[in-house]
C-alpha cells in the first residue's frame, strides 16, 4: 500500500496529536491550517509531544480485537438489513436553512449531490403513520428530527458516495464550536468522551469518502479537473492512518462504533417487541433478528466504551448536572447539518448524527444511567441501526488498507 506499512487496529492506540477535523463531503485539516484560521481549539487528542500509549484507553483493546475478528460477519447481516424499508426511508427537510454560518458556503453543483423523494406509494403506510404520530417537541431531548412530510428519501437509491463536496466550514464549526473546548483526549470526563464520539463519526465519514474514491476508479468514471482527492491510498494515509493528520482517527472510530453496538444491544428487547407486534414488517424482522443475535452486541470488552462513558457521567454531582449540555449539543449536531450544501451529504449526515444521538440517549439518558428505550421513536431506531451499518462498513474499509 504505497511507501508505508500500516499498523493493525490494536497498534493504533499509539501516537497522538492535536486534531482539528474538517471535511469532504467533509475533509480533515492539519492543526497548523486550523490555527492559521484562528479556530478555537476543541481538543480530542493528546498533545503532539506525546508518543506514548494512551494508557486510559488500554481497556478498549479487547473491544478492538473483538471487532477486528467479528465485524465482517455482522457487516454482512447489516448489509441485508439496510435494504428494508424500515431502515432505508427517512422524511428529511432538504429545504431547511442554515442558521449558524452566515457567510456564503460552497455549494455542490454536481449531479452526484442531488437526491429526489420517492413516490408516495413506495412509503409503507405503517412507517408514515408511526413517524407522524411519534413526532413531538421535547425541549430538552437528545435530538429533534425533521417534522415528517410527504417527502421520503431512500438511502438505497441515494447511497453514500464521493461527491467531492467540501464541507470543511461545517466540520470546523462542529469541532470548534459544538464540541467541548478545553478537554484533552485522556481527560477523565464525559465531555472528552463526547468529543471522541463526534470525532469517530467524522472518521466514519472519511472512510466512506475513501471507498467512494476507490469506486470511482473501479468503475472508470474518473474525476473532474478541480476535484482535489483522487487517490484512496493517499487519502487513507492522510485522514485515518496513525501517521497521518489525525493519528487517533481510527481509535475514535472504534470508540464510537462500540457505543453504537452497546446502544443497539440495550435496544434489543424494544426492537424484538416491534418485530413481534408487526410494527417492523415481517421481512425486515427476519433480517433484524440475526443482527441482534450478533456476539459483538453483548461482548463485555465492547461494552467497556459505554462503561467508561457511564462512569464519567455519574462520577459526581457536577458531571450529572451538566449532562444537559450533551443533549443540547446533539440537537445542534443535527441542526448544523442544514448548513451542508450537498443534499446527499445532508441526508446521510443527518442520519449519522441522529444515530449517534440515539446511542447517547439510550446509554446516558437524562441522569447518566441510561434512557427509556420504550420512548425511542421509529426514526431514531432506524437511524441507530443504519449508523451501526455505516460504522461497520467503515471498519471493513479501513481493514482493507491495514492488511
Amino acid at each position: 500500500m504505497g511507501r508505508m506499512m500500516f499498523m493493525s487496529g490494536l497498534s493504533l492506540l499509539m501516537a497522538s496529536i492535536a486534531v482539528h477535523e474538517t471535511a469532504n463531503a467533509f475533509v480533515v485539516v492539519s492543526p497548523s491550517a486550523a490555527a492559521s484560521r484562528g479556530a478555537r481549539r476543541c481538543d480530542f487528542s493528546l498533545s503532539a509531544s506525546s508518543s506514548s500509549s494512551v494508557s486510559s484507553n488500554n481497556d478498549l483493546l479487547g473491544g478492538i480485537e473483538a471487532i477486528d475478528s467479528q465485524n465482517h460477519a455482522l457487516f454482512e447481516k447489516l448489509d441485508k438489513l439496510r435494504e428494508q424499508s424500515f431502515f432505508r426511508l427517512y422524511s428529511v427537510d432538504m429545504l431547511a436553512s442554515c442558521e449558524y454560518i452566515p457567510q456564503e458556503l460552497t455549494e455542490c453543483y454536481s449531479e452526484t449531490c442531488e437526491i429526489y423523494p420517492v413516490d408516495e406509494e413506495e412509503v409503507p403506510d405503517n412507517i408514515r403513520v408511526v413517524d407522524h404520530d411519534e413526532h413531538d417537541f421535547e425541549i430538552d431531548g437528545w435530538g429533534r428530527w425533521d417534522m415528517p412530510t410527504e417527502d421520503y428519501y431512500d438511502t438505497q437509491e441515494f447511497k453514500e458516495d464521493y461527491t467531492a463536496y467540501n464541507g470543511a466550514e461545517v466540520w470546523n464549526f462542529i469541532h470548534n464550536r459544538i464540541c467541548f473546548d478545553g478537554y484533552e483526549y485522556d481527560d477523565d470526563h464525559w465531555k472528552a468522551d463526547f468529543n471522541k464520539a463526534v470525532s469517530g463519526l467524522h472518521s466514519m465519514i472519511s472512510a466512506q469518502i475513501i471507498l467512494g474514491i476507490q469506486e470511482r476508479i473501479d468503475t472508470g468514471d474518473g474525476f473532474a479537473e478541480d476535484e482535489p482527492w483522487t487517490d484512496p491510498v493517499v487519502e487513507f494515509e492522510r485522514r485515518l492512518s496513525p501517521t497521518g493528520e489525525t493519528p487517533l482517527a481510527m481509535e475514535n472510530l472504534y470508540f464510537s462504533y462500540m457505543l453504537c453496538l452497546t446502544a443497539a444491544s440495550r435496544a434489543r428487547d424494544r426492537l424484538l417487541e416491534d418485530c413481534n407486534s408487526g410494527k417492523i414488517e415481517a421481512e425486515a424482522a427476519e433480517q433484524l433478528r440475526p443482527v441482534l443475535d450478533s456476539p459483538l452486541l453483548v461482548d463485555p470488552s465492547v461494552e467497556n466504551a459505554s462503561r467508561k462513558l457511564h462512569d464519567h457521567a455519574v462520577k459526581d454531582s457536577d458531571s450529572m448536572g451538566a449532562l444537559w449540555e450533551a443533549r443540547m449539543r446533539t440537537r445542534e449536531l443535527l441542526r448544523i447539518m442544514n448548513c451542508v450544501q450537498c443534499n446527499k451529504c445532508r441526508l446521510h449526515g443527518k442520519i449519522g448524527m441522529m444515530g449517534l444521538s440515539t446511542a447517547l440517549q439510550i446509554l446516558v439518558g437524562s441522569a447518566g444511567e441510561g434512557g427509556d428505550v420504550t420512548r425511542v421513536h421509529r426514526v431514531e431506531l432506524a437511524a441507530l441501526m443504519t449508523t451501526l451499518y455505516k460504522f461497520s462498513r467503515a471498519i471493513e474499509i479501513c481493514q482493507k488498507y491495514l492488511d
